[in-house]
């Protein structure tokens, strides 16, 4: 099973596919899929985490097979099954999941973000909830899944480190992120990289909220000059966000930096239409300091 992007662009909707673990319902942004082939036996890796099953080479490109079980608390699979095949973050990584059930097209704003009675708000895999014919669909947080097996995936925060001393900033920057633990991440990285006049949102309804209000406060210079925004977030995705200000007759000056994992071909393509100014992978917080250096004209 092959899957496509079909969407239009900042329409604020995305495709989620339904699989099954364990006799229970999750979900998956389409847009992270490469493709959904029959599980085929893999080859064990020694002293790997317990979560990797192994690794196998469709295509002669070698991918690395996650127990999506495992990881989950569920037990652990054996043969048979499907392997959902993704791409994010700039990594091919092997799903393994009970079986797929479809593809349901839903509005962020239909997506529940689940409260800290379901999931930690830094620790949960969780990302959003959705209703679909009476039944619950919960979607997984699959980047904070593959960081936990390996740290060296996540966003790298020594990057900056390494930057060596830089001066304080005061440019006004404006975030949309909903994980509570990259917002967190990603302030801390800014602010050691000398930028200190943050501020962050849950998603990319507040910040459309926000720029709102200063634009009829006339207040813009002085509370953003540059906008840092995700892909996936509930009630507005960063694309939705990105085509709203960007045909805003005075907000579309402000430059707009999408920060995700999702960065693909495909969704640089979609950026790109939209307006971006500039668009990265997740990791690369280096390259994001960079970029806002460059957006912002500091040398």
């Amino acid at each position: 099973m092959e899957t496509k992007i079909l969407l239009e662009n900042g329409t604020n909707e995305l495709e989620v596919l339904e699989f099954t673990l364990a006799g229970n319902s999750y979900g998956i942004n389409v847009a992270k899929i490469r493709e959904i082939i029959p599980y085929q036996a893999v080859t064990p890796v020694p002293n790997a985490h317990p979560s990797i099953e192994g690794v196998f080479m469709p295509r002669d490109v070698m991918i690395t097979a996650i127990d999506l079980k495992n990881c989950l608390q569920r037990g652990e699979s054996e043969g048979g099954g499907l392997f959902i095949v993704t791409n994010f973050n700039g990594l091919d990584i092997a799903f393994h999941v009970d079986q797929v059930i479809g593809i349901h097209r839903v509005s962020w704003t239909e997506i529940i973000k689940p409260d800290s009675t379901i999931s930690n708000s830094e620790d949960g895999v969780s990302t959003g909830i959705i209703k679909k014919n009476n039944k619950l669909i919960i979607i997984l947080d699959f980047e904070k899944i593959i960081s936990d097996i390996n740290p060296e995936t996540g966003l790298k925060v020594q990057e900056i480190e390494e930057m060596g001393n830089r001066g304080r900033n005061e440019t006004p920057i404006l975030i949309a992120e909903d994980s509570a633990l990259l917002n967190k991440l990603i302030v801390e990285a800014l602010n050691k990289a000398g930028y200190v006049n943050l501020t962050h949102t849950e998603n990319g309804q507040q910040a459309w909220d926000l720029l709102n209000q200063w634009k009829d406060e006339g207040a813009l210079d002085v509370n953003v000059q540059c906008i840092i925004t995700d892909i996936e977030m509930p009630k507005m995705d960063g694309h939705r966000l990105t085509k709203l200000v960007k045909t805003d007759d005075v907000l579309k000056k402000i430059p707009v930096i999408i920060f995700s994992s999702l960065i693909n071909e495909e969704m640089r393509r979609k950026g790109e239409q939209l307006g971006a100014d500039a668009q990265l992978t997740k990791p690369e917080i280096g390259n994001l300091v960079r970029t806002l250096d460059d957006v912002l004209g500091i040398s």
